[in-house]
């Protein structure tokens, strides 16, 4: 008997740590990026603010914001990352993620358009040795095309806020821009 009740308390316990742990993943990770994500089949939509308006309709929806997301590289003083770029409107991003308050220094409002300020996860900042204040460099992935041949697109931005979503991929491959910034950044 006492052996049933051992394997029966062990196999409960192990089953109440993973599914915490499942939550606890599945919680950090949606905290950052939004449970849908609408696309055309172009890759453009036109006109979100329709789009989200539609979406809106549906009881389960309780906010909607555009976004840009690309691959970039970002580089400072010889250290290179690759990273996933994030183009957002600060001011519509808390309705669909919790990213602003995972914010640890700075604020998301801080992303203003044509300033090409950029958030950056803590764990990218402290890998590229940068902190608030500090200028990067981001490498798209296509090149523009000159007389000359192709030559790497690049442009500068100011680190001014950095966040910490508790999940490691992001925290360590993860950058937020202006939407404005993003779609000028990557045409």
């Amino acid at each position: 008997m006492a052996g049933i009740a051992l394997g029966v308390a062990a196999l409960i316990i192990v089953l109440s740590v993973m599914n915490g742990f499942q939550k606890e993943v599945r919680d950090r990770m949606l905290s950052v990026l939004p449970h849908i994500e609408v696309f055309d089949a172009s890759g453009v939509i036109p006109d979100w603010q329709a789009t989200a308006k539609q979406a809106q309709l549906h009881p389960a929806v309780l906010g909607a914001a555009p976004y840009v997301d690309a691959q970039s590289m970002i580089v400072n003083d010889g250290v290179m990352r690759g990273a996933v770029l994030r183009g957002i409107l600060p001011e519509e991003e808390p309705k669909v993620s919790i990213v602003a308050s995972k914010v640890k220094a700075g604020k998301l409002s801080d992303l203003k358009e044509g300033a090409f300020n950029i958030i950056l996860g803590v764990e990218l900042a402290r890998a590229m040795h940068v902190g608030i204040g500090d200028k990067v460099t981001l490498a798209a992935p296509e090149g523009q095309l000159t007389p000359a041949g192709t030559i790497p697109r690049l442009k500068g931005f100011t680190v001014v806020a950095v966040f910490e979503a508790g999940h490691y991929e992001f925290d360590s491959g993860m950058a937020f821009i202006h939407l404005a910034d993003a779609q000028k950044f990557f045409r």
